[in-house]
């Protein structure tokens, strides 16, 4: 049935359902999964980089975690190219607020603003919806800590605990059954490593396959923005016995 409705993105099906959008939503299914979690200090993302060959130059860049501002970063699962595209709109977006109000603008108000332009590609003839889904991890005045889910609907929401990309229903029940609302940020990285090791496809968990990055207020009291190094990441995957300590020579 679905055939004779999924050629264009504008065509509804009898159903009510728009099968080049969920199309979209699989593809996500297949990407390295992402995990954001919010604690009472800090929002933690935690992203598994799919290293398709030894041969490939691990990039010294992060690849699934973003800045978008000094407020604002995101975890990324799906179309890298796709996910490029919307960052530098976001980024854009926040700098013309800064400029036009001299502060930073609201997490949601970002956040809707760049799902509004996904939104915009699924109502047009001729263009194809973005394949990626978002977590957004911010902290503005207004709400304190945020953290925001959106797909290639243009649909989002808060959420306190969140999953996307490659097995993300099973680390969806696994967060609803570990997640506390008091939990703390180291806590909340130690929930985040566990989770991915149940979920992730590989045996083994090591930082090479691992993006950690943290948002949380510094002792001044301004936004920091934190990416893990691969030594401090090894260390702690053996500190939560996520892996085992490598073996003395």
């Amino acid at each position: 049935m679905s055939r004779r409705y999924d050629s264009r993105t504008t065509i509804f099906s009898p159903e009510g359902r728009l099968y080049q959008v969920e199309y979209a939503m699989e593809a996500i299914g297949n990407a390295g999964s992402a995990i954001g979690i919010l604690s009472k200090d800090g929002v933690v993302l935690v992203g598994e980089k799919k290293v398709t060959s030894k041969l490939l130059q691990t990039s010294t860049s992060t690849e699934k975690m973003y800045k978008i501002d000094d407020h604002v970063a995101c975890a990324v699962a799906g179309i890298m190219s796709d996910a490029n595209i919307l960052i530098n709109t976001a980024r854009v977006q926040a700098q013309r607020y800064t400029f036009s109000y001299q502060e930073p603008m609201p997490v949601e108000q970002l956040v809707q603003s760049l799902c509004d332009t996904k939104q915009g590609y699924t109502q047009f003839g001729g263009l194809r919806p973005f394949g990626v889904s978002f977590l957004f991890a911010g902290w503005d005045k207004n709400y304190g800590f945020q953290l925001y889910m959106s797909d290639p609907s243009g649909n989002y929401g808060g959420w306190k605990a969140a999953a996307v990309g490659a097995n993300n229903q099973a680390a969806q029940s696994m967060l609803k059954q570990d997640y506390k609302d008091d939990i703390s940020r180291e806590e909340a990285v130690q929930l985040a490593l566990k989770v991915l090791s149940k979920t992730m496809d590989s045996t083994s968990l090591t930082s090479e396959k691992l993006e950690l990055a943290e948002i949380f207020l510094s002792s001044s009291g301004k936004v920091k923005y934190q990416v893990c190094t691969p030594e401090d990441l090894s260390k702690m995957l053996v500190k939560y016995g996520v892996t085992q300590p490598p073996a003395e020579a």
